[in-house]
Parts: structure tokens; C-alpha cells; sequence
């Protein structure tokens, strides 16, 4: 799903930064003899102490991490190994746990399964070390994200950047047209792309998913944070008129058959990746709308990000400038001292900055310097989500029950590729919304 995707962001793009090595010696006093220079050092605080992290990456993700680890193990003296739980995360988890041998920390890939582990009492809640790590470096809304019926329990480590467009440079300079800043200069672009002869927008409907993130940035715009916080725990409907205004924005860009490449039949067989092809390695539209992992396919395409591959950040539809993040949230399975000092490093600015430097990463730390990341790319990421403050939010559809916000062919995923097919009857598609979240939510 888009968390896989996400996680593999910018790794293709960038070269590897240097794994971070630990401090030199203390230098002998003057006057200090020899025997008192080769003395041993003091031992670390989690010297002789093992711990076992389970997270699904593999591959070059896996290897980032694990320098984020060993810097850890450099810190503390704590031993740590990596066991990588496959993409069903909770099929890896599951048995462990019923076996009473889970991993000491856990790194899951969507903050609604925090509730789900809670209530299995699989989790332990973070000790006041953690939870002063977090409220250092995160914004309260990250706190809440973690908790579970008033404790907490995780700390998101990792995120990835969901409020972008990306466009074929080539396609706007033949079109005279600028990347916008609100949303009628993106329909208003949109048109003069669709005059140049070329569709303005490759969507990627066979993947639901894409269809939810294009509705969370509309509905963050024009709803704002509070009336998104509420629809994400479904105290608000799904047919309250904050929903018909982010469905009919869509359908300024979604309902126009000459703004998508193939009309709406095309996109409803175009999944992701396919849709990122179209535009960069086929060059039949201008403009894809996803996230930041968009630039490895378009790597793939043959289009150099920054010169073929541009982006420019999702268009206010409304008051609020849209950040929506997408990430992975690490918690405790043992109430252990070493599982704690791993959460508060991995929740700290000196965990987030030694990870920040190698490809692939994000940080929702807002004391991790954007100036730690190795590309322009991630840089610019960077800063857009410190810039964002407290109006950032995670993917709606990530923190609803998955029958409803995570499951093809079915719920949000469903109904709004029938939408993107009839973009005239909000409506008639709120009422279906409403329906399968209050089933969901039961």
C-alpha cells in the first residue's frame, strides 16, 4: 500500500550519506601518567543489554535504519537486531505476541493499529523520558496520534509527504503555464495544458488509495484541521456539507473529461506506478497527483527529478495550506529500560538528525534542521512540514478502521473511484460514505 511506497521515497535519488561514527578519545591531561591515560572507560548505560526492533524495511531501508541503530548501540552500549516483519506487519506480530515473545520495539506502519495492539494489551505505555522526548520535538496532534484511551504508546519516527503534484517540465514551458498557488490557478492551468492538446492530469483510480489522498488535501484546505480531526473519528458525517464542498472542488478537475488523460474509464484501469509513467516515461499528461515516492518512479521513467520531474506543493482549496503526512509509528512490546531509551532516542533531534542524512527519510521531528537531508528534494520537504506547524495531519483514511479507509474494492476506496466515474452526484456518494463508516465504526 502507499506506506511500502512511501518508505522508499527518495532512496534512488540520492547518494548514501556517511554513517555517523562516534566521538574521539579524551586527550591525557598534562602531567597524567600512563598507566591512568590507557585506564578503561566508563562503561555505557545500556552496556550488555540486548534488544530486538521489528519494522517491515528491507533492502536499503533496512541498511539506513540500521546505521540509525548502530549510532544508538555507539550512544549506549546496547546491543540491538533488526528483524524485518514482511508488508502484513500484523501477521509477523501476531503470533509473537499470543506466543509471549514479542520483538522489545515494534515499528508499525499505520497509527490506527496503536489502538488495535492496545487493546490486546500488547503495548507499553511510554515512561516520562519518551514522553518528554515528544513533547520536545513534536507537536501535541503526533502525541495523540500514539496514544490509545488516554496513555501513550508510540512516537511516529517516520513520515512521507503527501500534499505534492508533480509535473513533465516540459509540458508546462510548451504550455506557457506556472506551477499555481491556490486552486484556481491549478484549474485555470489545467485548461490552458488541456488547450495546448495535452490532458493535464494522469490519475491513478485502479489504486484507491490515491483517490482518498486527493480528497484528504482538499477537505484539510477547505474544512481546516478541527473539522478534519473530527471526520478522521467520524463525529462528523460524512454527508455534512464540509464533505460536499471537497467533493465538488474535486470535481472541478476530476468531472472536465479533457483534464484526464484517458477520461475517467482510462484512470479507473490506471494503477500507481502506471499513472507516474503516462507522464514522465510516456509523456501523455502533464501533471500526477501524489506523494513525495513519486520520484523514484519517475527516476525509473527516465525523467531527472528537478529537471524533467518538478513538483510544486498541493494548491489551497481553501484557508488552510495542506500537509498531509503519511508514516510509521514505534512502540514498546516489553517494559523493558533498554525498548524505552530506543523510543526516546529514536523521538529525539540527535536519532531524527542521524537518520535525516542518508536517503529515503523524512522527519516529522521539528527539531530535526532540514539541512540534514542529502537532496534538495528532501530539504524542501523538510521545511514544508516544519513551515506547516499545527495544521500538519496524517491520512485520514489510515486512521479509519480498514474496512472503510483501507481495503481495495471496498468503503472510501470504492466509493470514490465511483466517484471519479459520475463526479456529478456528491451526494448520492456522501450518503453511500456515511453508510460504510457508520458500519465501520460500530
Amino acid at each position: 500500500m502507499r506506506s511500502a511506497k512511501a518508505l522508499a521515497v527518495v532512496a534512488g535519488l540520492a547518494l548514501a550519506a556517511a554513517a555517523c561514527g562516534g566521538g574521539g578519545q579524551a586527550q591525557p591531561q598534562p602531567g597524567a601518567s600512563q598507566a591512568s591515560s590507557s585506564a578503561p572507560a566508563a562503561a555505557k548505560p545500556l552496556e550488555g543489554v540486548t534488544l530486538e526492533v521489528a519494522a517491515k524495511w528491507t533492502g536499503e531501508e533496512q541498511r539506513n535504519f540500521e546505521t540509525v541503530l548502530k549510532a544508538f548501540t555507539e550512544k549506549t552500549g546496547a546491543k540491538v537486531t533488526y528483524a524485518s516483519t514482511g508488508e502484513d506487519t500484523g501477521a509477523y506480530l501476531g503470533p509473537r505476541i499470543q506466543g509471549g515473545n514479542p520483538p522489545d520495539v515494534a515499528i508499525l506502519p499505520q497509527p490506527g493499529l496503536v489502538q488495535q495492539y492496545a487493546d490486546q494489551d500488547a503495548l507499553k505505555p511510554l515512561t516520562s523520558e519518551v514522553q518528554a522526548e515528544i513533547d520536545k520535538n513534536y507537536t501535541p496532534y503526533w502525541k495523540e496520534l500514539g496514544s490509545a484511551d488516554g496513555k501513550v504508546y508510540g512516537v511516529l519516527v517516520k513520515a512521507a509527504h503527501k500534499s505534492l503534484i508533480w509535473y513533465n517540465s516540459s509540458a508546462f514551458e510548451d504550455a506557457g503555464v506556472q506551477p499555481p498557488t491556490d486552486w484556481a490557478g491549478l484549474v485555470s492551468a489545467a485548461q490552458t495544458i488541456a488547450d495546448s492538446g495535452v490532458p493535464p492530469f494522469s490519475l491513478c483510480g485502479a489504486s484507491g488509495w490515491t483517490l482518498t489522498d486527493l480528497f484528504e488535501n482538499v477537505y484539510l484546505s477547505t474544512a481546516g484541521p478541527e473539522n478534519y480531526d473530527k471526520l478522521a473519528k467520524h463525529e462528523l458525517k460524512w454527508t455534512d456539507a464540509t464533505v460536499t464542498t471537497a467533493l465538488q472542488k474535486m470535481a472541478e478537475i476530476i468531472g472536465k473529461p479533457e483534464f484526464v488523460l484517458d477520461g475517467a474509464s482510462g484512470a479507473l484501469q490506471t494503477d500507481f506506478p502506471t499513472c507516474v509513467t503516462k507522464v514522465y516515461g510516456q509523456k501523455k499528461a502533464a501533471m500526477v497527483i501524489e506523494a513525495d515516492f513519486v520520484a523514484a518512479s519517475a527516476e525509473e521513467s527516465g525523467a531527472k527529478v528537478g529537471e524533467g520531474a518538478k513538483f510544486f506543493p498541493f494548491p489551497k482549496a481553501g484557508d488552510t495550506p495542506p500537509v498531509v503526512l503519511g508514516g510509521d509509528v514505534a512502540v514498546a512490546l516489553k517494559d523493558s529500560k533498554g525498548a524505552m531509551a530506543l523510543l526516546a532516542y529514536l523521538a529525539s533531534a540527535e536519532g531524527g538528525s542521524v537518520w535525516a542524512k542518508l536517503p529515503g527519510y523524512l522527519s516529522p521531528n521539528r527539531n530535526v534542521s532540514p539541512d540534514n537531508y542529502p537532496t534538495d528534494l528532501a530539504k524542501t520537504l523538510g521545511q514544508t512540514i516544519i513551515d506547516a506547524g499545527e495544521s500538519v495531519r496524517y491520512d485520514m483514511s489510515d486512521l479509519a478502521p480498514s474496512a472503510f479507509g483501507g481495503t481495495d474494492g471496498k468503503g472510501e476506496w470504492k466509493l470514490l473511484q465511483d466517484f471519479l466515474r459520475n463526479p456529478s452526484d456528491a451526494k448520492s456518494i456522501q450518503s453511500k460514505l456515511e453508510a460504510e463508516a457508520a458500519k465501520a465504526w460500530k
